[in-house]
């Protein structure tokens, strides 16, 4: 009787771990069929930039970053964005503070620097020079890079305009990282899109610096281990 009742409990077991798992397995194949990543941990994304990120003249809802968090979240992509804006800094800023930065352990960072050094007339030799020590840094840590490009303003004239925006694409190509050409693409020089100053965007134009970079992120997001 006694081994009766171990056959019938084994077997109802058996039976229940084998549909345990092939609800796992059901599971498994819905995320995969809905291009879900299966990740048990938050993607932590870096944003390393300056006012433009950091938000200048806008409430913290309608910064980048949390703009961007919200974006992704939307997509249903568990992601976290850390806000490593500060309001005026060059390239050489953004470096001299990376060590910081990258202890918050990022997957990936986006790199939107530059801003500044155009609006001071730098040496886009020294742009590149910054930019490639920040870029080699943040690969050493084993972290992804999407690097946004800048363009200088027009009053300082084309061939300083052509120099300074080759310094971005250059970087990307030398070391194969993602690359978004234009931060302020659709944004820039727009009145409606940016606050008085004209040069920092407002809410409607932080959305659509999100809606342009958003792709550019989630292919990286879908290359994190």
């Amino acid at each position: 009787m006694v081994a009766e009742v171990e056959t019938v409990g084994t077997y109802f077991f058996e039976r229940f771990a084998a549909a345990r798992a092939l609800a796992v397995l059901a599971v498994l194949a819905e995320l995969a069929a809905s291009g879900a990543p299966a990740r048990a941990e938050t993607v932590r994304i870096l944003v390393l930039g300056d006012s433009l990120t950091a938000g200048y003249g806008l409430d913290l809802a309608d910064t980048f970053p949390v703009r961007l968090e919200r974006a992704l979240r939307d997509e249903g992509l568990d992601v976290a964005v850390i806000n490593a804006g500060v309001s005026g800094d060059t390239t050489a800023g953004g470096l001299a503070r990376l060590g910081w930065a990258l202890a918050d352990r990022p997957d990936i960072a986006i790199v939107a620097l530059g801003g500044n050094d155009a609006l001071r007339g730098l040496d886009p030799t020294t742009t590149r020079a910054n930019l490639d020590a920040i870029v080699t840094r943040i690969e050493a840590a084993g972290v992804r890079v999407l690097l946004a490009g800048m363009k200088a303003p027009p009053n300082l004239g084309a061939e300083y305009g052509r120099a300074f925006e080759a310094v971005f694409a250059g970087i990307a190509e030398r070391h194969g990282v993602a690359f978004y050409p234009f931060f302020l693409e659709g944004v820039a020089a727009v009145a409606a899109l940016n606050q008085d100053d004209a040069i920092h965007p407002n809410a409607r134009g932080i959305h659509i610096m999100v809606e342009g970079i958003v792709p550019y992120v989630r292919d990286l997001i879908a290359d994190v281990d």
